[in-house]
């Protein structure tokens, strides 16, 4: 498969994680134009609030709302309504949250949507979570890629339309869920970059070549001294991959 500048670029999400509105700006006004998502998560959503995701969204930017929702159904039912209402382009809860939750999640955005609703995926296990951590502080036994998959097969169930999960577990998702379902890959790390505190990784292109459909990348985007030239510099790697 060739991608073309765009499709490229529309895989990409670029993670926001900056403390303020006025931190984040700086950052989007040197990629502006490229038509990546931007992810805003807990940190700055709840520094800067719903006016900023709006303004992200009348600048022409994709939104992808990362609060990882995980509470009872009647109160996920609630999030979704007001999420979908802000109009982003997709939003996610846990998946540890249990099927009711999930189906609650979906009957909230439906309820709230309009011409357009939102994608709606779950988090499986975080690419921060080494097999030790899942085993012996969360609990669960055996492999994380077992773990990713039956919490993705349980989302799938709940009607939702994907899953996060990291690039090392895409192939697997795909082949117990369908191409169609949809895998959101953080742990995205270009060639020389930092892995900082992720534990399960991959290169852009070797993401791509596992079936994700987007891979979420901070760091190697937003520290770098071009975070334009950066994000310019994937885009190429994913159109060129073999």
């Amino acid at each position: 498969m060739t991608l073309t500048l765009e499709q490229a670029a529309s895989k990409i999400m670029v993670a926001l994680d900056y403390p303020s509105a006025t931190d984040a700006e700086q950052l989007i006004k040197k990629i502006d134009g490229i038509p990546c998502y931007i992810k805003v998560g807990m940190q700055l959503f709840y520094a800067a609030g719903p006016s900023f995701v709006e303004g992200l969204k009348n600048r022409g930017f994709k939104v992808f709302l990362d609060l990882k929702m995980h509470d009872i159904p009647n109160t996920v039912k609630g999030g979704a309504s007001s999420i979908t209402k802000l109009g982003v382009d997709m939003f996610n809860v846990h998946a540890a949250g249990g099927q009711a939750m999930m189906e609650a999640a979906m009957e909230g955005t439906y309820a709230a949507a309009s011409s357009h609703r939102p994608t709606v995926i779950a988090v499986t296990q975080l690419t921060s979570t080494s097999q030790a951590v899942m085993n012996n502080e969360i609990g669960i036994s055996g492999t994380v890629q077992e773990a990713v998959i039956r919490y993705a097969q349980l989302t799938k169930q709940a009607g939702l339309d994907g899953v996060v999960a990291s690039p090392s577990e895409v192939a697997a998702i795909k082949q117990a869920c369908g191409t169609a379902f949809q895998t959101i890959t953080p742990g995205i790390r270009p060639v020389g970059a930092d892995v900082n505190d992720q534990v399960r990784i991959m290169t852009p292109s070797e993401a791509l070549k596992q079936g994700t459909d987007y891979m979420v990348i901070g760091r190697p985007i937003t520290a770098a001294n071009d975070p334009r030239a950066s994000i310019e510099s994937i885009i190429k790697e994913l159109v060129n991959y073999e």
